[in-house]
């Protein structure tokens, strides 16, 4: 596998440092777990199977996991001898709390310089929010998310999928991942100061024109994306399900339209998104409200047009593409784990579905 022999030391609990080294850990690489004495929050997070919840355990397979208090200065110089054999070091603490408790780049690099150390952290190292306290939907708030997440009465609802946590994670992966290529050449190690905020940020390039050209928030129910294309839009079914249209390409305007005889709709469309395919929008939801949603589903097989019936997550995971991808793997308990999303061909990741008990793996890492 791709990560062979590369020791990886995470502290980090919740969602974005862990699934960032469960990536690694699905590719070789030794991912050693250090828990606080009361273990990562992540354990008792939603329901549980087999004594594990399932956030936990598709979060932390195959990992090892040694218990530490750093306020003990024995446990402490464990963790720093621990940290002298490790490629990476992740952290997910508010900036500051790392050094306090020293775990800071520079004392570890200092004792290990090739060490590739990644703090990701809610607003990142510097600024003046670096110490606020903040979780995903704080993230989105700030970063401008949630502004544009507008339910039916044109007011912010919830985000349902936590954005800036997993985006974080896979940038602070590649960053990972350029740093260890760097260092074949420089033998040197590096700080990578991972902000969610920052990441949140990146996300809007098809929503900037209004506020970098014109100086002004989007239009939102008007914009390409949101709600302002009658061809990127959710439509509900006679069956009061939904299905969706996601594609605003020329082609695919032309080819539904004129599978029903709308031509005279093409050319509003093709102007682009706006209030004036308000027009299309209404003559959609109509249409869509005359059949289910599996009727949409056989219709649309012989027309070419991005099209896709709303799914809730039991059908998602039980979708037999998903399965064909090896997107749901099954231990041996029966349990089930989210697959890894990166595949290779001639490596391909082999994800152990142990779950580490806190601290089990104390003996085995740390030298008495």
């Amino acid at each position: 596998m791709k990560l062979e022999g590369l020791r990886v030391v995470d502290m980090s609990q919740f969602l974005p440092g862990p699934f960032l080294s469960n990536a690694m850990v699905d590719h070789g690489a030794d991912v050693i777990k250090v828990e606080p004495p009361g273990g990562d929050a992540g354990r008792g997070v939603g329901l549980s199977e087999h004594g594990e919840s399932v956030f936990f355990r598709n979060l932390n397979r195959g990992k090892r996991s040694v218990c530490l208090d750093l306020k003990d200065p024995k446990q402490l110089n464990d963790m720093l001898e621990l940290c002298d054999s490790a490629d990476v070091f992740i952290e997910s603490s508010r900036p500051g709390i790392a050094q306090r408790l020293g775990v800071g780049y520079d004392a570890l690099s200092a004792r290990n310089p090739r060490l590739i150390y990644c703090s990701i952290s809610a607003f990142g190292q510097t600024g003046p929010y670096r110490d606020l306290a903040a979780h995903d939907l704080v993230i989105q708030a700030v970063a401008g998310a949630v502004s544009c997440n507008l339910g039916s009465d044109n007011k912010p609802v919830l985000p349902h999928v936590p954005v800036s946590d997993m985006l974080s994670s896979a940038l602070a992966l590649a960053g990972i991942m350029m740093a260890l290529y760097r260092r074949h050449t420089t033998g040197q190690g590096d700080f990578i100061d991972m902000s969610m905020h920052d990441a949140m940020l990146t996300c809007f390039p098809v929503l900037m024109g209004a506020p970098f050209v014109e100086k002004r928030p989007p239009d939102c129910k008007n914009e390409r994306n949101l709600g302002g294309a009658a061809f990127y839009r959710v439509y509900e079914t006679l069956d009061d399900r939904h299905i969706v249209l996601g594609g605003q390409e020329p082609k695919f305007i032309r080819n539904l339209l004129s599978a029903w005889e709308r031509e005279d709709l093409i050319p509003i469309c093709e102007r682009g998104p706006g209030a004036h395919q308000g027009v299309v929008v209404d003559y959609f939801e109509t249409v869509f409200k005359t059949k289910t949603q599996a009727d949409w589903v056989e219709w649309f097989k012989t027309i070419d047009v991005c099209f896709a019936p709303v799914k809730d997550l039991r059908e998602a995971f039980d979708d037999p593409h998903t399965h064909a991808r090896n997107m749901v793997l099954i231990d041996e308990l029966g349990s089930k784990h989210i697959g890894s999303p990166i595949k290779y061909e001639l490596e391909p990741g082999k994800p152990s579905f142990t779950i580490p008990l806190l601290g089990e793996h104390n003996g085995e890492v740390i030298d008495p």
